[in-house]
Protein backbone atom coordinates (compact mmCIF):
# COMPACT_ATOMS: atom_id res chain seq x y z
CA UNK A 1 0.00 0.00 0.00
CA UNK A 2 1.07 3.54 -0.92
CA UNK A 3 1.59 6.02 2.08
CA UNK A 4 -0.74 8.98 1.94
CA UNK A 5 1.51 12.00 3.18
CA UNK A 6 0.26 14.47 5.91
CA UNK A 7 1.45 16.54 8.25
CA UNK A 8 -0.31 14.72 11.26
CA UNK A 9 1.36 14.03 14.59
CA UNK A 10 0.09 11.13 16.58
CA UNK A 11 1.15 12.00 20.86
CA UNK A 12 1.75 8.09 20.91
CA UNK A 13 3.63 5.96 24.17
CA UNK A 14 5.29 2.47 22.36
CA UNK A 15 4.40 0.63 25.53
CA UNK A 16 0.91 1.54 26.38
CA UNK A 17 -2.38 -0.25 24.80
CA UNK A 18 -4.39 2.77 23.61
CA UNK A 19 -2.00 4.56 21.47
CA UNK A 20 -1.03 1.48 19.54
CA UNK A 21 -4.45 1.06 18.59
CA UNK A 22 -4.23 4.53 16.42
CA UNK A 23 -0.98 3.41 15.19
CA UNK A 24 -2.45 0.05 13.26
CA UNK A 25 -5.28 2.03 12.20
CA UNK A 26 -3.24 4.61 10.75
CA UNK A 27 -0.93 1.89 9.31
CA UNK A 28 -4.07 -0.22 7.94
CA UNK A 29 -4.81 3.25 6.12
CA UNK A 30 -1.31 3.95 5.18
CA UNK A 31 -1.30 7.30 6.35
CA UNK A 32 2.05 8.47 6.93
CA UNK A 33 2.38 10.98 10.26
CA UNK A 34 4.29 12.32 12.37
CA UNK A 35 5.55 10.85 15.82
CA UNK A 36 5.92 12.34 19.63
CA UNK A 37 6.07 9.72 22.19
CA UNK A 38 5.04 10.35 25.47
CA UNK A 39 6.66 9.25 28.31
CA UNK A 40 3.75 7.46 30.47
CA UNK A 41 6.06 6.02 33.53
CA UNK A 42 7.63 9.46 33.77
CA UNK A 43 4.51 11.04 33.92
CA UNK A 44 4.74 13.33 30.86
CA UNK A 45 1.48 13.42 30.25
CA UNK A 46 0.73 15.16 33.19
CA UNK A 47 3.05 17.98 32.88
CA UNK A 48 1.93 21.51 31.42
CA UNK A 49 3.41 20.65 27.74
CA UNK A 50 1.40 18.04 27.14
CA UNK A 51 -2.27 19.52 28.75
CA UNK A 52 -1.79 22.17 26.35
CA UNK A 53 -2.23 19.40 23.35
CA UNK A 54 -5.01 17.11 25.41
CA UNK A 55 -6.08 18.32 28.69
CA UNK A 56 -7.41 14.53 29.83
CA UNK A 57 -3.48 13.68 29.88
CA UNK A 58 -4.42 10.75 27.97
CA UNK A 59 -2.75 9.05 24.83
CA UNK A 60 -3.09 8.82 21.65
CA UNK A 61 -3.86 12.22 20.68
CA UNK A 62 -3.80 13.06 16.75
CA UNK A 63 -3.25 16.41 15.83
CA UNK A 64 -4.40 16.85 12.15
CA UNK A 65 -2.76 18.90 9.31
CA UNK A 66 -5.66 21.34 9.74
CA UNK A 67 -5.48 21.60 13.92
CA UNK A 68 -7.77 19.30 14.91
CA UNK A 69 -6.95 17.98 18.03
CA UNK A 70 -8.82 14.13 18.61
CA UNK A 71 -7.70 12.83 22.25
CA UNK A 72 -9.56 9.39 21.96
CA UNK A 73 -9.42 6.04 19.56
CA UNK A 74 -13.47 6.67 18.94
CA UNK A 75 -12.63 10.28 17.29
CA UNK A 76 -9.75 9.24 15.49
CA UNK A 77 -10.92 6.26 13.97
CA UNK A 78 -13.92 8.07 13.00
CA UNK A 79 -11.61 10.82 11.30
CA UNK A 80 -9.70 8.02 9.45
CA UNK A 81 -12.24 6.07 7.98
CA UNK A 82 -14.23 9.55 6.77
CA UNK A 83 -11.18 11.35 5.43
CA UNK A 84 -9.53 7.84 4.19
CA UNK A 85 -12.14 5.55 3.40
CA UNK A 86 -9.98 3.10 1.61
CA UNK A 87 -9.44 0.37 3.10
CA UNK A 88 -12.86 0.72 4.67
CA UNK A 89 -12.15 -1.12 8.66
CA UNK A 90 -15.93 0.24 9.80
CA UNK A 91 -17.54 -1.75 6.68
CA UNK A 92 -19.39 -1.00 3.50
CA UNK A 93 -22.93 -1.59 3.92
CA UNK A 94 -25.22 -0.72 6.62
CA UNK A 95 -24.95 -4.10 7.62
CA UNK A 96 -21.59 -4.76 8.01
CA UNK A 97 -21.18 -1.87 9.87
CA UNK A 98 -23.73 -2.35 12.44
CA UNK A 99 -21.84 -5.20 12.77
CA UNK A 100 -18.13 -4.05 13.19
CA UNK A 101 -19.90 -1.14 15.50
CA UNK A 102 -21.65 -3.81 17.55
CA UNK A 103 -18.31 -5.71 18.21
CA UNK A 104 -16.02 -2.91 18.36
CA UNK A 105 -18.38 -1.85 21.75
CA UNK A 106 -17.89 -5.60 22.83
CA UNK A 107 -14.24 -5.89 22.76
CA UNK A 108 -13.80 -2.41 24.24
CA UNK A 109 -16.37 -2.62 27.11
CA UNK A 110 -15.76 -6.82 27.62
CA UNK A 111 -11.74 -7.11 26.74
CA UNK A 112 -10.06 -3.90 27.23
CA UNK A 113 -12.37 -2.30 30.48
CA UNK A 114 -11.59 -5.84 31.99
CA UNK A 115 -8.00 -5.58 31.53
CA UNK A 116 -7.97 -1.93 32.70
CA UNK A 117 -9.47 -2.81 36.01
CA UNK A 118 -7.66 -5.59 36.86
CA UNK A 119 -4.70 -3.55 35.93
CA UNK A 120 -5.50 -0.07 37.35
CA UNK A 121 -7.40 -1.85 40.39
CA UNK A 122 -4.00 -3.82 41.81
CA UNK A 123 -1.13 -2.40 40.40
CA UNK A 124 1.31 -1.20 43.49
CA UNK A 125 3.63 0.58 40.21
CA UNK A 126 3.87 4.61 41.03
CA UNK A 127 2.06 6.42 38.68
CA UNK A 128 -0.58 3.92 38.06
CA UNK A 129 -3.96 5.39 38.96
CA UNK A 130 -7.42 3.37 39.18
CA UNK A 131 -8.69 5.66 36.19
CA UNK A 132 -6.57 7.20 33.24
CA UNK A 133 -6.36 11.18 33.39
CA UNK A 134 -5.77 13.85 35.33
CA UNK A 135 -7.60 12.94 38.84
CA UNK A 136 -6.00 10.25 41.30
CA UNK A 137 -8.85 8.24 41.61
CA UNK A 138 -8.09 5.49 44.53
CA UNK A 139 -8.03 1.59 43.39
CA UNK A 140 -10.95 -0.65 44.95
CA UNK A 141 -8.95 -4.47 44.83
CA UNK A 142 -12.56 -5.72 44.66
CA UNK A 143 -12.46 -4.57 40.90
CA UNK A 144 -9.63 -6.27 40.07
CA UNK A 145 -11.05 -9.50 40.60
CA UNK A 146 -14.31 -8.56 38.54
CA UNK A 147 -11.99 -7.72 35.94
CA UNK A 148 -10.14 -10.97 35.80
CA UNK A 149 -13.38 -12.86 35.75
CA UNK A 150 -14.78 -10.62 32.88
CA UNK A 151 -11.37 -11.23 30.73
CA UNK A 152 -11.70 -15.05 31.16
CA UNK A 153 -15.49 -14.71 30.50
CA UNK A 154 -14.42 -12.33 27.20
CA UNK A 155 -11.78 -15.19 25.99
CA UNK A 156 -14.75 -17.97 26.11
CA UNK A 157 -17.29 -15.95 24.46
CA UNK A 158 -14.49 -14.23 21.75
CA UNK A 159 -13.16 -18.04 21.15
CA UNK A 160 -16.79 -19.06 20.39
CA UNK A 161 -17.85 -16.16 18.19
CA UNK A 162 -14.26 -17.02 15.67
CA UNK A 163 -15.55 -20.89 15.47
CA UNK A 164 -15.27 -21.30 11.22
CA UNK A 165 -14.40 -17.72 11.05
CA UNK A 166 -11.62 -15.42 9.67
CA UNK A 167 -12.38 -12.64 11.41
CA UNK A 168 -14.64 -10.98 13.97
CA UNK A 169 -17.31 -9.18 11.96
CA UNK A 170 -18.30 -9.00 8.72
CA UNK A 171 -16.39 -11.99 7.40
CA UNK A 172 -13.69 -9.05 6.87
CA UNK A 173 -10.53 -7.05 8.57
CA UNK A 174 -12.06 -4.50 10.63
CA UNK A 175 -11.66 -2.11 13.38
CA UNK A 176 -12.95 -4.94 15.88
CA UNK A 177 -10.07 -7.26 14.86
CA UNK A 178 -7.46 -4.15 15.55
CA UNK A 179 -9.34 -3.72 18.87
CA UNK A 180 -9.12 -7.06 19.50
CA UNK A 181 -5.42 -7.76 18.90
CA UNK A 182 -4.53 -4.90 21.04
CA UNK A 183 -6.68 -6.52 24.40
CA UNK A 184 -5.61 -10.13 23.66
CA UNK A 185 -1.98 -8.93 23.59
CA UNK A 186 -2.38 -6.55 26.88
CA UNK A 187 -4.16 -9.21 28.55
CA UNK A 188 -0.39 -10.48 29.81
CA UNK A 189 -0.07 -7.80 31.86
CA UNK A 190 -2.45 -9.37 33.97
CA UNK A 191 -1.08 -12.75 33.58
CA UNK A 192 -4.39 -13.71 31.42
CA UNK A 193 -3.65 -15.23 28.10
CA UNK A 194 -5.37 -17.36 25.49
CA UNK A 195 -4.59 -21.14 25.81
CA UNK A 196 -5.74 -24.41 25.02
CA UNK A 197 -9.90 -23.98 25.48
CA UNK A 198 -8.97 -21.04 23.09
CA UNK A 199 -7.84 -22.52 20.06
CA UNK A 200 -10.24 -20.16 17.55
CA UNK A 201 -8.68 -17.46 19.20
CA UNK A 202 -5.30 -18.60 18.97
CA UNK A 203 -5.61 -19.26 15.50
CA UNK A 204 -7.35 -15.65 14.81
CA UNK A 205 -4.17 -14.11 16.47
CA UNK A 206 -1.64 -16.17 14.49
CA UNK A 207 -3.27 -15.16 11.38
CA UNK A 208 -3.61 -11.70 12.61
CA UNK A 209 0.29 -11.44 12.73
CA UNK A 210 0.81 -11.88 8.84
CA UNK A 211 -0.40 -8.09 8.79
CA UNK A 212 2.51 -6.02 8.88
CA UNK A 213 0.61 -3.03 11.11
CA UNK A 214 0.25 -5.91 13.71
CA UNK A 215 4.01 -5.56 14.57
CA UNK A 216 3.54 -1.94 15.78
Amino acid sequence: MTATTTTMTLYDCSTAPSPRRARIALAEKGVAHATVQVDLRAGEQLGDAYRRINPQCTVPALVTDDGLVLTDNAGIAAYLEARFPEPPLFGSTPAERAEIASWQWRVEFEGLLSIAEAMRNRSPAPGICALPGPVDYAQIPALAERGIARLQRFLVDLDARLAGRDFIAADRFSIADITAVVAIDFARIVKVQPGDAHANVKRWRAAMALRPAMSL
